[in-house]
C-alpha cells in the first residue's frame, strides 16, 4: 500500500497539532462507516471535517479544514491518523483535486456570497468585470495607497473596488466611516475622503449611529473570519472560482494579480 505513496507535511496547520504528526487513537476502527476516534480527537482540537472521500487500499481519507486551510486526514487500519499530503511516485499530490472540490471551492463560494451580502461602498463602474473586495479604514494610509494604485484599472472601467469599512485605525475612524456610509452618495463621499486624504480626509460625522456601528462590527467580524487583522485586507476571485487573499498593501509586482491585466 505504501510502496508508491509518500506523505508530505502540510505547512501552516495550527489546530493544535504539528502537521504530519501521526496520532494513535484510543481504539481501533469498529466499522468503516463510523467516524474514527482519532478524527473525533482532531475535531476536538479545532479541525473541521467536511466529508470522507475514497482512498484506495486500507486507508480512509477525510477532507477537512483548519482555519481556512484545506487539509486531508488519512486514517490507517489500526486507527492512527496521518495529517498531510499524499504524493505519487512523481512527487505530485494525489488528492489535491479532491480537496479543491470538497473543501476549497465550497469555502470560496461561501466567502464570496458573504462578501456580496455585506455592506460595502462601490468605487468604480458597477458593470466593471473584475470585482475586488477590500476591508478598508477611512484613516488607513495603506488603504489610501491601494486606492491610488488601483486608479488606472478603476478609471478604465476594468475593475470595481468594493470597500467594506471598519473603524480600527484611529479614534475618528468610525465617525469617518459614518460620514461615508450615511452620505447621500457614499461613493462620492469615499472619493472625497481619498482625494483629500493628505489634508485629513472627509470630515467625521458628529456621531456614529447604531446602524453604522452594526455595519462596522459585522465587517470587522467578517474581516477577522477571513484571517485579516489589519487593513487593507483584499479578496479577489480567480478564474477557477477560488478566492485569493492579500494581507496589506500589495507589492508592485502583485498589483496585476489583484487587479488583473491592464491591457
Amino acid at each position: 500500500m505504501f510502496s508508491h505513496v509518500i506523505f508530505r507535511q502540510r505547512p501552516g496547520v495550527t489546530f493544535g497539532l504539528a502537521a504530519g504528526l501521526i496520532l494513535v487513537a484510543g481504539c481501533s476502527q469498529a466499522e468503516s462507516t463510523d467516524t474514527p476516534q482519532v478524527v473525533k480527537a482532531l475535531e476536538a482540537q479545532g479541525l473541521t471535517i467536511v466529508q470522507e472521500f475514497d482512498v484506495s487500499g486500507d486507508l480512509r481519507g477525510f477532507a477537512g479544514v483548519a482555519g481556512d486551510q484545506p487539509i486531508a486526514v488519512y486514517v490507517t487500519s489500526d486507527g492512527k491518523a496521518i495529517v498531510g499530503t499524499r504524493l505519487d511516485a512523481q512527487g505530485q499530490s494525489v488528492d489535491a483535486a479532491t480537496l479543491q472540490d470538497l473543501v476549497a471551492k465550497p469555502m470560496s463560494e461561501k466567502t464570496w456570497a458573504q462578501l456580496e451580502a455585506a455592506t460595502w461602498v462601490l468605487d468604480g463602474d458597477a458593470d466593471a468585470p473584475r470585482v475586488v473586495y477590500t476591508f478598508s479604514d477611512a484613516s488607513c494610509p495603506y488603504c489610501h495607497r491601494f486606492w491610488e494604485a488601483a486608479r488606472p484599472w478603476v478609471d478604465s472601467g476594468k475593475v470595481q473596488l468594493r470597500h467594506l469599512f471598519v473603524g480600527v485605525i484611529k479614534a475618528d475612524s468610525p465617525a469617518k466611516a459614518a460620514a461615508i456610509l450615511e452620505a447621500p452618495d457614499p461613493s462620492a463621499a469615499l472619493l472625497e475622503n481619498e482625494k483629500n486624504f493628505a489634508q485629513g480626509g472627509i470630515t467625521p460625522a458628529k456621531g456614529v449611529s447604531n446602524n453604522v456601528q452594526k455595519i462596522l462590527d459585522e465587517n470587522q467580524m467578517l474581516m477577522h473570519a477571513n484571517g485579516f487583522r489589519g487593513t487593507p485586507g483584499i479578496i479577489v476571485q480567480q478564474s477557477d472560482g477560488l478566492i485569493r487573499k492579500f494581507n496589506g498593501m500589495p507589492q508592485p509586482g502583485q498589483l496585476v494579480e489583484v487587479l488583473g491585466s491592464r491591457e
